[in-house]
């Protein structure tokens, strides 16, 4: 496959990767060998140099040392990891997807695409793995924090001596600021008693919005602001999406007003579309009737639009629809009018967040920072929103009992 690429200023990442970690270790960041004025990368935290004893006995006669200030290396980007939760590589339009994401697209266009990314399939490791650059088993995280056990690369405790990437960059001389989900802290740690060294603030982040766990109400979220929980604005359009921008643009302004020439680490995770699956109507109302045709024939079109983009190989074959999947034309007209109100919303959803993403890539460049920012957008920490079970849901608490939902319990929900 050959496409041709303008490499500016952005990396575009489809269906998730851990990439970022590997090149900001410690020794990618280190200084090559030079005279001791030169700061020593090599061990973090970069310790304070040792002065010589002042024996001036008059302070008015004494020479102070120069004042010793932890920089980053010179010419050092700003970092920002977008990542989408719960998105199908076939999903966006950059890769040849239904979904309409124009931020998306422009920074493929001025970016790279990547197409043969792995991930975990699952949030926790997938995302410990990206923000520490080592195995998710390493992390013991072998599935999502809920599903801990006792045995060793599953004890939903990360290592105190594996270091995160933003705890090695803030050693370095960044900023760092981590806003959305946060779905690595283990659960029994999540109280005022902690211990909090596994919470954002305590894994190297200096300001952390968002929540902790793998899912929240979009339109009433569990927010913390540090350590602290909080309300969110009370507000009739309040959607949590908006909020967590609005959040990070106010934070990387404040950065390039205060301390202009300090590099920052921008970790950006949104809710979305991760369930429950909650968009604005209207932007829902974007997508009324373009599903009408259904799942097979959806399959079918993005499938050959991906092979004209040269997304995948032009002598790909579709592999068969997995039998535990019905058939399109198999399903009654109640389901067919659910499952359409089902792939509307998410779509609408989807849209919404690329919508908002883009807000706080128009604020990097008003503020002057894109053109020195490493812009990674990750297109799915794994798979699309299987919450719910083959019909989905109204009430996700149904399905977290073991209540799995069916058509007839949902039609009269299509509009709420």
């Amino acid at each position: 496959m050959k496409i041709k690429h303008h490499f500016t200023r952005t990396l575009l990442i489809g269906f998730s990767a851990v990439l970022a970690a590997a090149a900001f270790s410690p020794q990618a960041l280190a200084q090559p060998p030079a005279p001791s004025s030169v700061t020593d990368r090599t061990v973090l935290p970069i310790p304070e140099p040792k002065t010589e004893p002042i024996t001036t006995l008059d302070a008015r006669d004494a020479k102070a040392p120069p004042r010793f200030e932890l920089k980053a290396p010179a010419g050092a980007p700003n970092v920002v990891v977008v990542l989408i939760d719960d998105i199908g590589f076939g999903a966006g339009s950059a890769f040849g997807g239904p979904i309409k994401m124009p931020v998306l697209d422009k920074v493929a266009a001025n970016g790279l695409r990547f197409n043969r990314f792995h991930t975990t399939a699952l949030c926790s490791p997938t995302r410990v793995a990206l923000l520490t650059g080592h195995n998710h088993h390493a992390n013991n995280a072998g599935a999502i924090m809920e599903l801990a056990t006792a045995f060793p690369g599953n004890t939903g405790n990360r290592p105190q001596e594996i270091t995160t990437l933003a705890q090695i960059l803030r050693h370095n001389g960044f900023s760092t600021a981590a806003f959305g989900k946060y779905h690595e802290t283990p659960p029994w740690e999540v109280s005022v008693s902690g211990p909090y060294t596994r919470w954002p603030t305590g894994s190297g982040f200096d300001k952390f919005y968002g929540f902790i766990g793998g899912e929240t109400n979009q339109w009433a979220p569990a927010i913390y602001d540090g350590v602290t929980r909080v309300e969110h604005k009370q507000s009739p359009d309040y959607h949590f999406t908006t909020d967590m921008t609005d959040q990070a643009i106010n934070w990387v302004s404040a950065q390039k007003s205060l301390t202009p020439d300090r590099p920052f680490y921008l970790y950006f995770a949104t809710g979305a579309t991760h369930a429950p699956h909650h968009a604005p109507k209207e932007w829902i109302a974007k997508y009324k009737g373009q599903f009408s045709g259904g799942w097979d024939k959806l399959r079918e079109e993005t499938f050959e639009r991906q092979k004209k983009m040269g997304v995948i190989p032009a002598n790909t074959k579709l592999t068969p629809r997995p039998k535990e999947i019905p058939a399109w034309n198999d399903m009654t007209a109640p389901q067919k009018q659910l499952f359409e109100r089902q792939m509307e919303t998410f779509a609408g959803f989807a849209e919404h967040t690329d919508h908002e993403i883009g807000r706080l890539v128009t604020q990097l460049e008003a503020i002057g920072a894109l053109e020195n920012t490493l812009l990674f957008y990750i297109v799915g920490d794994n798979g699309a929103s299987a919450e719910g079970g083959p019909e989905g849901t109204y009430n996700e608490m149904m399905a977290l009992n073991g209540i799995i939902g069916k058509t007839e319990q949902m039609t009269a929900h299509l509009d709420t």
